[in-house]
């Protein structure tokens, strides 16, 4: 703590005049002289004590509910949503379950000439299959078959136009293997056997 220069008290008792003392102490000094006159004046006006702010407060006439309802809306507020783990699971399970429902409700929209194949092949040790064939210019890969409880037996719904197709499952990429439960089955040109599948429209 910086301790003050005697000689500064001593021009405020009167002591020393301020010409007496060097320009800095007595710089000093005059700062010091014009702190004591601020803190000697009154106030301008009358002091507002803590209790008679509160009372004030508690006088004020109250909001209208409309008022009151116009400022919480006005407010703004942080909102944090908490999920409970049980209930992200039936969240979870409501979102699968609209979307089975609108998956199954929304069936193909089929043209006046169009109809749906239905190709099913049972491999069991199987790792993919599709379906190729002149429906598709025996692009493999384009059309895949799902098995969807894991039972050996895959299947893909087809919409196509009103027809006669040859086609053939391709067993991992690298089997072509006919459908021998087609409805008919036919001879290629590189002596195997392509299956036949007959689209018939489905508005009459």
């Amino acid at each position: 703590m910086n301790q003050i220069d005697s000689r500064i008290h001593q021009v405020l008792d009167g002591e020393l005049g301020s010409d007496a003392v060097p320009a800095e102490l007595g710089r000093a000094v005059a700062q010091l002289r014009a702190a004591a006159t601020l803190l000697a004046a009154a106030p301008s006006g009358p002091a507002v004590s803590l209790e008679s702010r509160v009372m004030a407060e508690i006088r004020r006439p109250s909001l209208s509910r409309a008022r009151r309802l116009m400022r919480w809306l006005v407010t703004p507020r942080a909102i944090i949503f908490r999920v409970r783990p049980a209930w992200s699971l039936a969240f979870a399970a409501v979102a699968a379950a609209l979307t089975l429902f609108t998956a199954g409700d929304g069936a193909p929209e089929l043209a006046e000439h169009e109809g749906i194949a239905q190709f099913v092949g049972r491999f069991p040790e199987a790792q993919s299959v599709h379906v190729v064939g002149t429906f598709n210019d025996w692009r493999p890969g384009s059309i895949a078959l799902v098995d969807q409880d894991h039972d050996g037996v895959w299947r893909a719904t087809v919409v196509l136009p009103a027809g006669t197709y040859e086609y053939m499952f391709v067993v991992d990429g690298e089997r072509w293997v006919p459908d021998h439960l087609a409805e008919r089955l036919v001879a290629d040109d590189f002596g195997r056997e392509n299956s036949i599948v007959i689209v018939r429209p489905a508005r009459r």
